[in-house]
């Protein structure tokens, strides 16, 4: 059984920080993408961040300039580093791994921004 372990979430004020940590039970996740999500409560979820296997990274514009993805292959895990935050920002916070033929999500760690 593989898993990703999520940390780092919690309460923060507007336009502080926090930097959320996925790391993966097995080092196949290294050859992954990997992403994170977050959804609000009654909303979609969404992506927020994705990195390669090579580092290439995307951004929704939403989150453009102020979200930092990236990944540590020889600790097999993936980091969120997240300034400014914004209320709008608050969420639950889902690691994903995506393979060519294997998809695994973290069980997601609490994100909030007050004002």
């Amino acid at each position: 059984q593989v898993q990703l372990v999520e940390s780092g979430g919690g309460l923060v004020q507007a336009g502080g920080s926090l930097r959320l940590s996925c790391a993966a039970s097995t080092s196949i996740f290294s050859i992954n993408t990997m992403a994170w999500y977050r959804q609000a409560p009654g909303k979609q979820r969404d992506l927020v961040a994705s990195i390669s296997s090579v580092g290439m990274t995307m951004y929704p514009d939403s989150v453009k300039g102020r979200f930092t993805i990236s990944r540590d292959n020889a600790k097999n895990t993936v980091y969120l580093q997240m300034n400014n935050l914004k209320p709008e920002d608050t969420g639950v916070y889902y690691c994903r791994s995506i393979g060519n033929d294997n998809n695994y999500w973290g069980q997601g760690t609490q994100v909030t921004v007050s004002s």
